[in-house]
């Protein structure tokens, strides 16, 4: 099945896939802007700043999902030798890079006036920073390496190790007494979360999904076309 992966068969979709993407992008977001800003309420105890929840929490969960895909990816692409999956990995890195640092700011910018300071180790703090390490220490790779079967193999022990941290940054709040909250939201029990500030919250994380795809997208297409100019018909 694998066959399907081969990048010529795959640029025919992904070629004219952004302008769909940006489009639906534009509409999921402005949406979601209305429903978080005008519609949701404000919260009995931390007022309007309670609204960089839906920066804040949509980042964190596209951060991980990324980093998470990617971990899988590299791995049964180095199993399976199939190098267009780590061609895929390196094109969702950046998104992912970059939204691990807008829920490392975020979170910095509602702590203030929730906790009283921009920063504290806390565990869930601590843990996201070191994924953000992860997210660098791949990338940097990338540009390090340049023969692909080591470039291959680093990337995916660095991923190997990365997604490690993942269930530490789930569970810290369980784990540990932390500054965060337990998890409002459970999918295998009930939420605790109202439902007006649920919705807003899944439509924002729809919303920066489509960022992501689109930025991957844009990323992976160059790479795709880079690869034509060398004549290449396989990676």
């Amino acid at each position: 099945m694998f066959k399907y992966f081969e990048p010529n068969k795959i640029f025919s979709i992904t070629s004219r896939a952004p302008k769909y993407v940006l489009t639906l992008f534009i509409i999921v977001l402005s949406i979601g802007l209305i429903e978080s800003l005008i519609f949701s309420p404000e919260d009995y105890k931390q007022s309007h700043s309670v609204r960089i929840m839906y920066v804040h929490v949509p980042a964190a969960w596209i951060t991980l999902g990324i980093f998470s895909s990617i971990s899988i990816l590299s791995l049964i692409g180095f199993i399976f030798k199939i190098q267009n999956f780590f061609l895929i990995s390196k094109s969702l890195a950046p998104s992912g890079f970059i939204f691990n640092i807008i829920a490392l700011v975020t979170g910095s910018i509602w702590g203030k006036p929730t906790w009283g300071t921009w920063w504290a180790w806390d565990a869930r703090i601590t843990s996201m920073l070191i994924l953000a390490l992860f997210y660098l220490l791949y990338l940097l790779a990338w540009r390090i390496y340049q023969d692909k079967e080591r470039i291959y193999k680093v990337t995916t022990i660095i991923t190997i190790f990365g997604i490690i941290n993942i269930p530490i940054i789930k569970y810290s709040v369980d784990w540990w007494n932390t500054l965060h909250q337990p998890a409002s939201i459970n999918i295998l029990s009930k939420s605790s979360i109202h439902s007006s500030m649920l919705i807003p919250l899944i439509i924002m994380t729809a919303a920066f999904a489509l960022f992501s795809l689109l930025i991957f997208l844009m990323k992976y297409n160059t790479e795709l076309i880079k690869i034509k100019n060398k004549g290449l018909d396989r990676i």
